[in-house]
């Protein structure tokens, strides 16, 4: 016998979300089996990262003048951020079509999201000419603007089909 600790997970797992996360895990699995081609193809991510931007001192900058017997200066590699902006990602089997940033102080709206994905759709008919032909497969997680009644209103107009993202909870791996 050994003392173990138990595991700490965000919130206990509800079993219809259990049932939920297994169901979406399985039917992205069985479109997968249909056509593994086709369906790789026709996949296309998104998220939102923050990107942080830093501006590294050179060794021109860092450089004091000193006595011969003085000790050296000392140079701390942790800098503080002078920016950050949040990018949407679209990330699809081929290449990945170009990452898009927010200015500064604005966040992702339903408005700014649906003509993302208006942007995206003319990315990917320039890029894939002449096999545009199948609907998309969008997954994006479970954000507000990419839940609300106006962004799956342009997901069906572009016609994309949107899969079911299941809910995530870290003692269930995918």
């Amino acid at each position: 016998m050994r003392e173990l600790s138990a595991k700490c997970v965000p919130k206990y797992p509800k079993e219809d979300r259990k049932r939920q996360r297994c169901q979406s895990s399985e039917q992205h699995l069985e479109l997968f089996r249909r056509e593994p081609i086709d369906f790789l193809l026709r996949l296309v991510t998104t998220d939102e990262t923050w990107l942080y931007r830093y501006e590294p001192e050179t060794k021109q900058h860092s450089m004091e003048w000193r006595h011969g017997g003085s000790p050296y200066p000392k140079k701390f590699r942790v800098q503080k951020s002078t920016g950050k902006a949040l990018a949407s990602n679209f990330l699809g089997s081929r290449r990945h079509p170009p990452i898009d940033h927010r200015p500064k102080g604005q966040t992702i709206n339903v408005e700014y999201y649906s003509s993302v994905l208006v942007q995206l759709r003319d990315i990917l008919r320039e890029k894939r000419r002449g096999k545009f032909t199948k609907l998309v497969l969008s997954l994006h997680d479970n954000a507000l603007a990419h839940l609300a009644l106006a962004t799956q209103k342009t997901l069906e107009y572009l016609s994309v089909q949107c899969l079911d993202h299941p809910p995530y909870y870290p003692d269930l791996g995918p």
